[in-house]
């Protein structure tokens, strides 16, 4: 009987029956009480956990769009793509042992085993997964830079652009030749048209155009010749 039938009924009882009711009543109440309040905290009680990290990358790759897989065994349970600045968030995992998958074009397959999630826990991983290049995925742009009479230049600046469809160039990055002459870019190795340009003091600025088609080397020359 519901606590608020069980008052009405008491109320309806005369003299002693009344008062013996009243008193059962109240027993029967307080016996309740912590049942319902164990009940209700059995209720709220948390059942999962949250896994949340941050993918650092080498230099010149982005964070963004890393696949991250939640592994149970062999089993996949969950996938994401890390945001812009390489984070990601699991939630409601069951607890138990995880392990992490992580894959992006040009760098390397990333893992992580025994993740222990636990009921109400978030375990953090910020800061200790990181993917470097992976160089057999990658375009390479590599070339050196010499004067007139064919002696490398050291410390010119040289710029790596994209050439557009429409002619128009945007540019990506920049190195300065070491003592040999040398230089190098890594590239995703999608199909393009770059543009280097090199530039010392008391040369005119020299250009050489690269075409990209998959992961390879190439190699370019670029030769520096006086100011006019």
């Amino acid at each position: 009987m519901r606590a608020s039938e069980l008052r009405k009924t008491v109320l309806k009882m005369p003299g002693r029956k009344y008062l013996a009711a009243a008193c059962a009543a109240l027993v029967a109440l307080a016996l309740c009480a912590p049942a319902a309040a164990q009940k209700q905290k059995q209720k709220q009680e948390p059942t999962t956990g949250n896994i949340v990290g941050r993918v650092k990358v080498a230099p010149g790759a982005t964070p963004g769009g890393v696949a991250v897989t939640v592994r149970r065994g062999d089993e996949e349970v969950a996938r994401r793509e890390t945001n812009s600045k390489g984070e990601f968030e699991f939630q409601g995992l069951a607890p138990g042992t995880y392990g992490l998958t992580l894959r992006k074009a040009g760098l390397e397959v990333g893992k992580m085993e025994d993740v222990q999630v636990r009921a109400g826990k978030t375990v953090s991983l910020k800061d200790k997964l990181y993917l470097p290049i992976d160089d057999g995925s990658i375009a390479h742009i590599r070339g050196s830079v010499f004067d007139i009479n064919g002696r490398s230049v050291n410390g010119a600046t040289v710029e790596l652009a994209r050439v557009e469809a429409d002619g128009s160039s945007k540019k990506l990055d920049s190195r300065v030749s070491n003592a040999t002459g040398s230089f190098a870019f890594r590239l995703t190795p999608a199909r393009g048209r770059y543009r280097l340009t090199a530039k010392a003091d008391g040369a005119a600025p020299a250009t050489e155009e690269v075409n990209v088609d998959g992961a390879a080397i190439y190699r370019v020359a670029i030769s520096l010749h006086p100011k006019k």
